[in-house]
């Protein structure tokens, strides 16, 4: 499938000014993105989600690491637990049904918002 690169960009850039100014995971912007916009189904948007993660967050951790802002105690710690969940994730992907990610998503992102509301 061929991806229109001028769009993808436009992700990008979006996803990584979000994830950047809220802390957010780009995969909350990346993944209905791609959905939606790009016609790309659930399974292969997560996996490309997850591809851009390490650089995403490796460009955020460089400004934020050097203004001496990251908590790196909780942060090692997280990275255990987070590496372990990804892991299992990924090797489960493909074994649940397209909708039930694409409903599991939403319901994480609706509500994750209502928490954050109030």
């Amino acid at each position: 499938m061929e991806i229109p690169w001028f769009k993808a960009v436009i992700i990008g850039v979006i996803a990584g000014f979000l994830s950047g100014l809220l802390g957010i995971g780009g995969g909350v912007i990346i993944v209905p993105a791609f959905v939606l916009w790009l016609k790309i189904d659930q399974f292969r948007a997560s996996a490309t989600s997850v591809a851009t993660i390490v650089i995403t967050a490796s460009a955020a951790l460089v400004t934020f690491g050097v203004g001496g802002a990251v908590d790196w105690r909780a942060a090692s710690i997280i990275f255990i637990g987070s590496a372990a969940g990804a892991l299992l994730g990924a090797r489960y992907l493909e074994r649940i049904p397209e909708w039930s990610l694409a409903t599991a998503f939403s319901v994480v992102m609706t509500v994750a918002a209502v928490r954050m509301w109030f």
